[in-house]
């Protein structure tokens, strides 16, 4: 098994970044690929970015990508999400996502098997 641990929401306001974190513990070498998600209220969740730590390959979801950047420290078992320009539409709980190598070019939930119990990020205006 392998536990994930968000941390880094909270109030921003509109305009200004932040920058999540997601530690990975327990059987990380099933973490090979990690990521984020978020689900704002009354939505699907949504990807956001993935990563492999060892190699730092990325792959990001076109809609947002100008204001995100994903990063990773292998020896940390440690992914990071950062989020600039944010609006109040970033609104959201940000999850973070865990599976496979394959799991890489996913966009689908169903395809990373270890989640996060989120971290809630609000924008103001």
């Amino acid at each position: 098994q392998v536990q994930l641990k968000e941390s880094g929401g909270g109030l921003v306001q509109a305009g200004n970044s932040l920058t999540l974190a997601c530690a990975a513990s327990g059987r990380t070498s099933d973490a090979a690929t990690m990521g984020w998600f978020r689900q704002a209220p009354g939505k699907e969740r949504e990807f956001l970015a993935t990563t492999i730590l060892h190699n730092e390959y990325v792959h990001y979801a076109d809609s947002i990508k100008a204001r995100i950047t994903i990063s990773g420290d292998n020896a940390k078992d440690t992914v990071y999400l950062q989020l600039s320009s944010l609006k109040p539409e970033d609104t959201a709980i940000y999850y973070c996502a865990a599976g496979p190598y394959n799991s890489i070019f996913s966009r689908s939930v169903d395809d990373f098997p270890y989640w996060g119990q989120g971290t809630q990020v609000t924008v103001s205006s």
